[in-house]
């Protein structure tokens, strides 16, 4: 039963060892060729991976909430665009190295769609290659494939902010649950906006024009239902203590 509860727990890591014990038994020099490509790619990400969480564990810690939000939160407006466009064009390394930067940055603030633009620029955009490409391909052709490569990614942010919410993106951290006495709500980030009074009244009130808690007592099935609140917080200012 321990056994089965692991493999639900990684259905990926399972799928992809069964898919190489069957192409060892079919195939085992395309098996080879195969550990050998994943052995290089995990390399790179040991030596890449510890500095990016380093980075990111500085500025979580250093960055305030309120910069975050400034340059690249919902009211950013077009200064957030160009910062998050910056950022991913200027920035080196392997995609992946930009997933934790922005799960933190939308913990922080960020919105989705300057979130997508630093993906995207960091995936396709990359200043220091341009010289390259001019000199490969021609500066016309890198030029012309600069500009349409913005308007798609401009266009995508766009979208991807329609269809995807905060809340469904796991940026909550999780939590024991025998951990949590009470609900902290950080005063200099609360609008007063009373939406989480309007969903929660029997836990929360707008005292002037701030979220209050009213300190009630929690069990398992009201801490399921804070985290929903918590998730809708347009500035992210409620959490657990």
């Amino acid at each position: 039963m321990k056994m089965i509860g692991i493999i639900k727990k990684n259905k990926l890591l399972t799928a992809v060892s069964l898919t190489y014990v069957f192409l060892f038994i079919a195939m085992p020099d395309k098996a080879y060729l195969s550990v050998k490509n994943s052995m290089y790619y995990i390399v790179e990400m040991l030596e890449i991976m510890p500095v990016i969480f380093i980075l990111t564990s500085i500025i979580e810690a250093w960055v305030p909430k309120e910069v975050i939000m400034s340059g690249f939160g919902e009211k950013a407006g077009i200064k957030g665009s160009i910062f998050s466009f910056l950022l991913g064009s200027f920035s080196a390394g392997p995609i992946y190295a930009a997933f934790p930067i922005c799960k933190m940055l939308l913990k922080k603030g960020a919105s989705i769609t300057n979130v997508v633009i630093i993906l995207s620029a960091w995936a396709v955009i990359k200043v220091p290659m341009l010289a390259n490409e001019a000199k490969f391909l021609g500066v016309k052709f890198m030029g012309i494939r600069w500009i349409l490569t913005v308007v798609s990614i401009l266009v995508m942010s766009y979208f991807v902010a329609i269809f995807v919410k905060k809340e469904n993106i796991p940026i909550q951290e999780e939590q024991n649950l025998n951990q949590i006495t009470g609900i902290a709500i950080k005063e200099q980030y609360c609008i007063g906006c009373g939406l989480c009074e309007k969903l929660l009244p029997q836990h929360f009130e707008i005292v002037d024009k701030k979220a209050k808690w009213k300190k009630s007592i929690l069990n398992n099935e009201q801490i399921y239902k804070l985290e929903s609140i918590m998730n809708k917080c347009p500035v992210k200012a409620i959490g657990f203590r």
